[in-house]
């Protein structure tokens, strides 16, 4: 009952500043963020998945994008570093430069909570995840938006890919629901 009122509150007060919540609340363990519009909520298409999302292309034609949403607990899932090193090594460059020097990375705080942000592209070739999931094969031409939220209940992970004119399109709503983070 509290966390409800509470939440009203805040929604009031958003709205009395001008700036009113946008997006259905969704919750995702000891944090919640708000869904940006035209995003579909999928089921998770591994049991390692917190949440899975899909961003249409752009023109409707093409290839989608897919926005996952990672949280293994505390302690768990590597180390910030650890991450962007794999992460990077998803993703090949054309003049064979290492993904880690073209990659932007910047951190910033959202309800006072470490976040890193990454901003990755070139051809994707994500490793499998576990024995019995096949190898996908190269895709060129792609981009990852990547986030770590460091939690009182471990690290969350959300990872944006998809051919870069789609990621361009979503960034805006990328950086609003990474910016819609809050405990709960």
């Amino acid at each position: 009952m509290h966390r409800a009122f509470s939440l009203i509150l805040l929604s009031l007060l958003a709205i009395a500043c001008g700036n009113p919540p946008k997006g259905e609340l969704q919750e995702l363990g000891s944090i919640s963020v708000r869904l940006p519009e035209g995003w579909k909520v999928e089921t998770p298409s591994s049991g390692m998945r917190k949440a899975q999302y899909s961003l249409p292309s752009p023109s409707g034609k093409g290839e989608g994008a897919t926005f996952v949403v990672f949280h293994f607990g505390r302690s768990q899932g590597g180390s910030v570093g650890e991450n962007l090193e794999r992460w990077y090594g998803q993703f090949k460059q054309p003049n064979g430069m290492s993904s880690s020097d073209v990659a932007s990375v910047t951190e910033k705080s959202v309800s006072g909570m470490q976040v890193t942000v990454v901003d990755v592209s070139g051809t994707y070739a994500p490793s499998a995840m576990g024995p019995m999931m096949p190898r996908a094969g190269p895709k060129p031409d792609y981009r990852m938006l990547a986030a770590i939220v460091e939690s009182q209940e471990g690290p969350y992970f959300f990872k944006l890919t998809g051919p870069i004119g789609t990621v361009t399109h979503w960034q805006a709503s990328f950086n609003e629901f990474i910016g819609s983070v809050s405990k709960k």
